[in-house]
């Protein structure tokens, strides 16, 4: 066998008269006479399980292989293997190298998420692996993928309301020069929905479906899904009640027997507020007041 090459073998999109294309490269050592290289295409059919989509002989330093959604699609861990050989004697051979698993599709970071009812944004950023091929409309190359989000209850067992909040139901991956695994990217942010309700720690999932492509790579895929954890946060409670008597937010607990028109509750940090009315209700007898209306923003 030829001693070890160090080929280091890697994979990166590319588009090939507007079709998605993997390129495999390698370095190509300086031998005398010039090696052939037998590239080895596969990808992940099962966990732990590899399928051989293509085989090529060639002279080159790399090798392209088509996604066309039949045996190469999107959702695919894509691997290259690359043996070196000797033209003259084809039984001196490298030991053949491996590149990293290349997984061809949408992606999420992060993955998944565990967030809390505390009102903060936490930012989903979408990208895609592969460029974005629109033969005849590269001025307006984009996928436009519908997201959605499903409650999956408490331990993932009881459906219920929304859980999360998107800033937008639709994001565009506009076509943009390969860099650094991304081809195209959006971002949205997940907020989780403050429900008032101790119904305790929920998982929610969202979901990103391709609309409007014609094209068979886009309309068989759909990505996978992101998973949302949503710690419950227990909820504070004020009260104004009979003649009334008022307790706040911390306990704190007094009276208000006047007649008029009250500012019961307004938040410092969002537009949120409780105007409460108040009328006389204990007549010649005694001073007492009773809430008649309420008002809140």
């Amino acid at each position: 066998k030829l001693t070890s090459l160090a080929l280091q073998p890697a994979i990166t999109p590319e588009l090939v008269h507007g079709r998605v294309h993997l390129k495999c490269s390698y370095s190509r050592p300086s031998t005398k006479p010039p090696l052939q290289y037998l590239v080895v295409w596969s990808r992940l059919s099962t966990p732990g399980r590899k399928e051989q989509i293509q085989r090529d002989t060639t002279l080159q330093s790399f090798s392209y292989v088509e996604m066309n959604g039949r045996n190469l699609g999107l959702g695919d861990t894509v691997f290259c293997t690359v043996t070196a050989f000797s033209r003259d004697a084809s039984e001196q051979q490298s030991l053949p190298e491996e590149s990293k698993g290349f997984y061809a599709g949408i992606k999420f970071f992060p993955e998944s998420l565990q967030i809390a009812e505390d009102g903060k944004e936490h930012v989903l950023t979408i990208l895609s692996t592969v460029p974005i091929a629109c033969p005849g409309q590269d001025d307006s190359c984009k996928i436009t993928l519908q997201l959605s989000t499903e409650d999956l209850g408490k331990n993932s067992q009881l459906p219920g309301p929304p859980n999360v909040a998107l800033s937008a139901c639709q994001v565009d991956l506009l076509r943009a020069p390969c860099s650094e695994s991304s081809c195209a990217a959006a971002a949205v942010t997940v907020t989780a929905v403050t429900d008032f309700a101790q119904d305790g720690n929920r998982v929610s999932r969202i979901r990103a479906e391709a609309v409007g492509r014609r094209d068979l790579l886009w309309r068989v895929y759909t990505p996978k899904d992101v998973k949302v954890t949503v710690r419950d946060l227990p909820t504070g409670n004020c009260y104004s009640f009979t003649d009334p008597h008022i307790i706040t937010f911390d306990g704190w607990r007094y009276d208000n027997y006047k007649i008029g028109t009250f500012l019961l509750c307004r938040s410092m940090s969002r537009a949120f507020e409780v105007h409460v009315r108040q009328w006389d209700c204990g007549g010649h007898r005694s001073a007492t007041a009773c809430n008649c209306g309420v008002a809140a923003r």
